[in-house]
């Protein structure tokens, strides 16, 4: 995955700069919590919190149904959809 360290943090507060400056000694604990979290078929409660945000899209400002929301959450969640995104779309047959 590409980690992009310029974007926000999200709720739990780790920069994804943390994550891509330290992903050697990340690695090994993050793929245990990956694999729990599959077999158990259980995500951390703090990974499923969202911070979401109104982002203006065009018009007039006042106008409420300019605004579209946006969830932030945290990155190291993110990354385990899309190992599992990619595990599902993809035409190997073991992940």
């Amino acid at each position: 995955m590409d980690l992009k360290a310029s974007k926000s943090p999200g709720p739990d507060g780790i920069h994804p700069r943390v994550l891509k400056e330290l992903v050697c000694e990340l690695a090994e604990p993050i793929t245990m919590i990956f694999k729990s979290s599959i077999e158990t078929v259980r995500l951390p409660q703090c990974w499923k919190i969202a911070n979401i945000t109104p982002v203006f899209k065009k018009g007039d400002k006042r106008d409420p149904s300019n605004y579209r929301p946006i969830s932030l959450t945290c990155i190291v969640s993110k990354i385990l959809e899309k190992i599992v995104h990619d595990c599902l779309t993809s035409e190997k047959t073991t992940c």
